[in-house]
């Protein structure tokens, strides 16, 4: 397999987010903006932002709301949702209200769609989830035809437009960004490459998961040919959680506690019905390839193993958590800013080969000769290597 390596990777994160139960809401609301605010300090691109309404984990419940907020404590990161579930809302009200926040972010906000994450979410709406994806293409080709301009009339056996159009036309052409959720089954792929648009996927580093990502790549590719549209690896958002610190030992202290207590209380213990692969163990998470923990350099060598494994994509997308405490998260954020961004950007090789450069080439150096003379024109004594030692340790 040929590996597609972006010229300049970019680099977000899925906020979905994930808070313990026991958590005050108000306060982690707003560490979730502050949050945005340090990446992109920290250089980060885009951050997504999820919906949810059940299960006490994933607590906002409209991506638009905290697009907006965020959006006016930030400058440039791009926001989207992550993603808006269409089941769950009229498409006219979603194209609508998403070209609204294309004006007032300049282009910034992006529209993450999908059929819904959480089954218990449709249920309590009285949403049989068996539908959730064919009602998520039914409102998505909506959404499209309304954003290219069409006045639409159609009727479904969950919604209705007549003579239905924008009332005003996008800010970024032809339509805000986007991208589809593809996550275990085709119907993400298949909607983003059927209309054209970004995908984003989350995986791990293990074969397996390669091989999972590889065919949702193969449902991209193919839907997308057989609708008459080119698409790039570029357009493709892989994702897989990580957690950093100043060594690899430390780095599993500070996230052991709170992985656990994620996988055990809220994904096997709360969403999940299916047996899966014993994971609840920090250890296991790593071993199986579900997880990034350790050093910068750990971070660097997991992403170019998920490069290897499914072909290349064009950003990489990280898992938001909070499985150590605050300042242990930004921290870690902040090592994978300093020296794993800059790696996957092609920054490094200029600084590297200017070092290089002098190091190795003697008229480069600073020149004992040159330092002398200075001393020598100003009639002033040059200091012995002892003074100058001692100068400096002062």
């Amino acid at each position: 397999m040929t590996t597609y390596r972006p010229p300049r990777m970019k680099f977000g994160i899925f906020l979905g987010p994930f808070h313990r139960v026991e958590e005050n809401p108000t306060v982690a609301f707003d560490r979730d903006l502050e949050l945005l605010e340090q990446l992109e300090r920290f250089d980060f691109d885009e951050a997504w932002i999820g919906e949810h309404h059940t299960a006490g984990w994933e607590i906002i419940a409209s991506p638009e709301l905290f697009i907006v907020a965020a959006a006016q404590r930030t400058k440039k990161l791009r926001i989207g949702s992550g993603v808006l579930s269409l089941p769950y809302q009229h498409p006219l009200i979603v194209a609508d209200r998403f070209v609204q926040l294309d004006h007032m972010t300049r282009g910034r906000a992006m529209l993450g769609i999908g059929p819904g994450g959480l089954s218990s979410d449709a249920v309590m709406m009285g949403i049989d989830p068996l539908d959730q994806r064919r009602m998520m293409n039914e409102s998505l080709d909506v959404i499209m035809r309304l954003f290219r301009g069409e006045v639409v009339t159609t009727e479904t056996d969950w919604f209705r437009l007549h003579e239905a159009r924008l009332q005003i036309s996008p800010y970024t052409h032809p339509h805000p960004p986007m991208a589809a959720a593809a996550a275990g089954s085709p119907a993400g792929a298949q909607a983003a490459g059927r209309h054209g648009i970004d995908m984003m996927s989350f995986g791990g580093l293990s074969d397996a998961s390669g091989e999972a990502l590889s065919r949702t790549w193969s449902w991209y590719e193919e839907a997308a040919g057989e609708a008459g549209h080119e698409v790039s690896r570029d357009q493709w958002r892989v994702g897989v959680p990580f957690h950093l610190a100043d060594s690899r030992e430390e780095a599993m202290d500070q996230a052991r506690a709170g992985y656990e207590r994620e996988l055990v209380e809220y994904f096997s213990g709360t969403i999940s019905s299916a047996s899966q692969p014993d994971a609840s163990t920090l250890e296991a998470g790593m071993e199986q390839g579900g997880v990034i923990i350790g050093t910068p350099d750990d971070a660097i060598a997991g992403i170019e193993r998920l490069l290897q494994i499914t072909g290349g994509f064009g950003e990489f997308l990280a898992r938001a958590h909070e499985w150590g405490t605050w300042e242990q998260t930004v921290h870690s954020y902040e090592l994978f800013s300093r020296y794993v961004i800059p790696h996957f950007r092609g920054q490094m090789e200029s600084k590297r080969s200017s070092q290089e450069w002098v190091a190795t080439t003697p008229d480069a150096k600073i020149s004992r000769a040159a330092v002398e003379k200075a001393f020598d024109d100003a009639g002033i004594t040059l200091p012995t290597p002892e003074e100058q030692a001692a100068a400096r340790r002062r």
